[in-house]
């Protein structure tokens, strides 16, 4: 299966911001604060995620 780095920032971005957002509305109020931290954290992680190759396919299976 091949995963292109694209889907695999997009993937990455989203549960990174769901982690900061759920951990954010503990209190039922999202302040700028937070909301900064969600965006950084959701760009982070697609940045973090992009950056890192994928692995090479070896031409040997393992059983």
């Amino acid at each position: 299966m091949r995963i292109s780095s694209i889907a695999k920032s997009i993937t990455a971005g989203a549960a990174a911001g769901a982690a900061a957002a759920v951990t954010a509305m503990q209190d039922q109020v999202v302040t700028t604060g937070e909301g900064v931290t969600i965006a950084l954290a959701v760009l982070a992680a697609w940045g973090i995620t992009w950056a890192v190759p994928n692995r090479m396919a070896s031409t040997t299976r393992e059983l």
